[in-house]
């Protein structure tokens, strides 16, 4: 595997796109699927920017990972905005606190193979998502 693991500051939506424009080089690097690149490239974008919209700053963490000699990629989406108040909620399609679809977190979880959330209110929130392929 030569992909390197690398960590993007989100602050704007160019750097939503560099992000975007990462997942997909590093899912070449490794021999990911297109379709699983694109998924993965996806859920990303969804979920740096909700960081535009809610928390202003963030930063997103990706790596290279491996299991039974399957490639996938890890993205670790971390801000220290205000975090979310009712996550159960925030995960049901069409529930907005931003006047939005409502469809960024339940459609970046139905996009990935393993999805996990921590938030805390004042604080922010960091989601680890991976994809396998």
């Amino acid at each position: 595997m030569s992909a390197r693991a690398k960590t993007l500051r989100i602050l704007q939506h160019t750097d939503v796109q560099i992000a975007v424009m990462t997942v997909q080089q590093m899912a070449k690097d490794i021999g990911m699927s297109t379709g699983a690149s694109a998924s993965l490239a996806t859920a990303v974008s969804e979920l740096c920017t909700n960081i535009t919209k809610y928390a202003q700053t963030g930063r997103v963490k990706l790596r290279p990972v491996s299991r039974r000699g399957q490639p996938g990629i890890e993205a670790v989406i971390e801000d220290a905005g205000p975090g979310i108040e009712n996550l159960e909620e925030a995960m049901k399609d069409h529930v907005s606190s931003g006047g939005t679809l409502g469809l960024g977190l339940p459609g970046a979880k139905r996009l990935v193979d393993e999805f996990e959330v921590k938030t805390e209110v004042g604080k922010g929130t960091c989601i680890k998502v991976v994809k396998w392929g």
